[in-house]
């Protein structure tokens, strides 16, 4: 299970984080919806610990994220895969070399029949043949290609989590719904439990068992899409109906 209990974090003057209270239960996925610029992706930052909140409490399967000392936090990151915004892929290594990073057991790593397979196996469960991908780089590839690569290279370690930031930002809207379906089906098949940053709720609607909302530094509402739908909370509906706007000026 994760927890963030009145976390609060700015960078100088910004208040980005104010007081969150989020949490996630194990087995199901979290949508965190916000517009750009909200403090979401920092948010998602604080749980894998790359960013330590100025106050509360961020909490991962009962440890205290921030009070972890390097090897304690090296050993819960293995247990979390991390989906970065831009795939994050290492332009001088080739698929292969990028997804093996994923692997997080030593002994694994180093075994390079292991590899090799795990590699393959992530690969085609990202719904690209490994044949064709894995001698290939970055620069060879489409973005929705990238973003399959990065989702691979996040669950080649078996994690008991996945972070996706923003996994469909920057694409058409038939390789976000592609997108969107993987993340679907990975939790079904891996159970895993996830939480996905988005803005857009057409995606978050369709992946998630639960939504959260942060507005201002903070989660000003947490549930399911039902009770998103059904809210009367101003919040929630400004943003639902300028989602609904922009889609209806898209079409």
């Amino acid at each position: 299970m994760i927890q963030l209990q009145g976390v609060k974090k700015r960078f100088g003057a910004q208040v980005v984080l104010d007081g969150v209270d989020f949490d996630v239960r194990e087995g199901e996925t979290v949508a965190l919806l916000g517009p750009s610029g909200t403090g979401k992706s920092v948010l998602l930052k604080t749980i894998i610990g790359l960013i330590k909140p100025d106050a509360g409490r961020v909490i991962v399967d009962d440890k205290d994220v921030a009070s972890l000392n390097r090897d304690q936090l090296s050993d819960l990151r293995k247990t979390i895969g991390y989906v970065f915004q831009n795939g994050a892929l290492f332009d001088s290594m080739n698929v292969y070399e990028n997804v093996r990073l994923g692997i997080v057991d030593e002994d694994k790593f180093t075994d390079e029949a292991y590899a090799r397979k795990r590699v393959a196996d992530c690969i085609r469960l990202v719904n690209l043949k490994p044949e064709l991908v894995m001698p290939k780089y970055p620069a060879e590839l489409s973005g929705g290609m990238r973003k399959r690569v990065g989702i691979a290279r996040a669950i080649a370690g078996s994690p008991k989590y996945l972070l996706y930031d923003e996994p469909t930002s920057g694409l058409d809207p038939v390789n976000a719904d592609i997108i969107d379906g993987l993340v679907q089906r990975l939790d079904q098949e891996l159970g895993v439990t996830s939480v996905t940053v988005t803005h857009d709720v057409r995606g978050a609607f369709r992946v998630a068992n639960r939504l959260a909302l942060l507005k201002d530094g903070k989660v000003v509402m947490q549930g399911t899409p039902q009770e998103f739908l059904e809210s009367d909370n101003a919040d929630v509906r400004a943003f639902l109906e300028r989602d609904f706007e922009n889609d209806q000026s898209a079409a």
